[in-house]
């Protein structure tokens, strides 16, 4: 059964008025590795609510991992941000924070696709799009990828794409079922509070 997703709030000074806009994120991580992965998710939930005001925040899923180097599953999220007249940080800005939240979970430099505690991926932002070599938005492996678009789907199905437009629940309805496994829910929406006990996702 699915989970309600939870909406974590701060107070944040408005700006001027402005067309309101998403921006979605999606955090994942190996589980068992450096750590609790979803403790790494807590504390990026902290920093990204502070920066970018009231997040809406999905169930957990469990995934295999998309690489042919071993390692344990992995534990992902999505977490979505309306502006309602904020401010919020240029792209680069929310890259180069993304790169900080990673580092500060104890990522090192390694191979692609290698094992890694936390990932902090920039899936949209509103109606943007770049190519650089050093950021990429719409994600490049968005529509691609059932483990970012299933939580993304749970709270925000028609979350608008670009460059085409295409909503978030018509992309993975597009995607093939191979194994019905593949992506599993485990666990509710996780908030900034500490949670009260341990949570287990089968990382053994």
């Amino acid at each position: 059964m699915m989970t309600k997703s939870k909406r974590i709030s701060t107070t944040t000074k408005s700006s001027s008025p402005r067309r309101a806009e998403r921006i979605a994120i999606a955090l994942g991580g190996n589980l068992s590795t450096q750590g609790p992965v979803e403790e790494h998710f807590r504390r990026a939930l902290v920093v990204l609510a502070e920066v970018l005001g009231p997040l809406t925040v999905a169930s957990l899923y469990r995934s295999a991992a998309v690489s042919d180097i071993p390692q344990p599953d992995y534990l992902n999220t999505v977490l979505v941000a309306t502006s309602d007249g904020r401010t919020w940080p240029e792209p680069r800005e929310l890259l180069a924070l993304a790169k900080r939240l990673e580092s500060e979970a104890g990522r090192v430099p390694g191979p692609r696709w290698g094992p890694r505690p936390l990932d902090v991926d920039l899936l949209v932002y509103g109606d943007r799009v770049i190519e650089s070599e050093d950021l990429v938005i719409p994600h490049p492996r968005l529509a691609e990828r059932r483990f970012v678009l299933a939580p993304l789907v749970e709270i925000a199905p028609d979350l608008a794409v670009p460059p085409a437009g295409r909503m978030a629940a018509d992309l993975l309805a597009r995607l093939p079922r191979n194994n019905p496994d593949e992506v599993v829910l485990v666990g509710p929406p996780m908030t900034p509070e500490p949670s009260a006990e341990p949570q287990d996702f089968g990382s053994s």
